[in-house]
């Protein structure tokens, strides 16, 4: 009998040891690496339901903030959100890899305006996810003359009612942009000449600011500032006395994909993820959620006539396809003056 009773409890503890064990198992999951705001938390966990794999999320302000994270190492994010110019850089600095296309077959989705641009030529290394342009917006109850050039921004009628980006490359594009030269110059000269132009306007602004600028515009605190267009959707849509505009010296038109680091711990779930945000019914839910413009084709269909009739999201081709339009070129030859100029104007009180 004793023996009997010690086969027992050791068989109690062989099956309390199993179920601690089955208890500590972890559960499948990725880390994603986005911009702030920048998605419906509802998708996140219809995805982690979809497929049971839980999805680890983080936030960054700027492209550049999420370069040096993933530079610096010890990050292990399967998925990333980079701007165009951005991916360019980490497609010659080696720090992406090629997605598996077998895998995500929703590329078929995405309309043919959005693939094979110059900064992934091949589509090899990203998936589209967002896009837009720059702009201003600026409040009709607090603006009464028409908007239509970057010059409103340096206007001492709107002293700490301006409102800039707490962006370098933004930034600086503004002021190049303002004196007419390329949002993409490698003329030190003309750099310079904007650096200038920023810090004659540093003592008209209120403030630098990120996310928080939706905020500040729809209550009122700024008169006019420079915001990305999806952004303006959703603030023209809780303060209808808000308006964009894109002024006639041209603006940036940017890309934002969805790539897998070579830091990546789960490439086959970041593929899994990637395809499921490029699926119709999800990339609608998405971009209605958070106002930015969706490259794929059939979720456009789906979307509230407000949204997909706006000329702040879906601007005219001939907006599109105007010289003045740009899309961002890697600044990395010249980063230096780029990283020089932020810095000096940062420094002014």
């Amino acid at each position: 009998m004793k023996i009997k009773r010690i086969a027992l409890i050791i068989g109690l503890f062989l099956v309390m040891g199993l179920a601690l064990t089955g208890c500590g198992e972890e559960k499948e999951y990725i880390n994603v690496y986005n911009w702030g705001d920048y998605i419906d938390k509802d998708v996140l966990d219809d995805f982690e339901e979809e497929y049971g794999i839980q999805v680890r999320y983080d936030m960054f302000e700027t492209n550049e903030d999420m370069y040096i994270k993933i530079k610096q190492g010890g990050s292990d994010y399967d998925v990333l959100f980079p701007s165009d110019y951005m991916i360019e850089r980490m497609i010659r600095e080696d720090m992406l890899v090629k997605i598996d296309k077998a895998n995500i077959p929703n590329l078929e989705n995405v309309g043919e305006d959005f693939l094979d641009l110059d900064f992934d030529p091949e589509n090899d290394y990203s998936v589209p996810y967002m896009w837009g342009t720059v702009g201003i917006i600026y409040n009709t109850s607090m603006v009464d003359e028409n908007v239509n050039s970057w010059d409103i921004l340096w206007n001492e009628k709107y002293k700490n009612q301006i409102i800039m980006l707490n962006s370098q490359r933004d930034t600086i594009a503004v002021a190049l942009k303002k004196l007419g030269y390329s949002m993409n110059t490698r003329d030190i000269a003309e750099l310079e000449e904007a650096k200038d132009e920023l810090i004659k306007q540093r003592p008209l602004v209120y403030a630098y600011m990120g996310d928080d600028i939706k905020g500040a515009m729809v209550s009122g605190e700024g008169a006019v500032g420079v915001v990305w267009s999806g952004d303006a959707v959703a603030m023209i849509r809780e303060n209808p006395d808000l308006a964009y505009v894109i002024p006639e010296e041209g603006t940036n038109l940017w890309f934002d994909n969805m790539v897998i680091p070579n830091t990546y711990q789960n490439k086959e779930g970041a593929e899994k993820f990637i395809n499921f945000m490029a699926r119709p019914d999800i990339a609608a839910r998405n971009t209605d959620y958070i106002g930015y413009s969706t490259p794929i084709v059939e979720a456009i269909e789906m979307l509230p006539d407000d949204i997909k009739n706006s000329q702040v999201a879906y601007p005219s081709d001939e907006v599109i396809n105007d010289p003045k339009t740009e899309i961002f070129k890697d600044p990395t030859d010249i980063i230096s003056e780029y990283d020089r100029i932020w810095t000096e104007l940062q420094s002014i009180n």
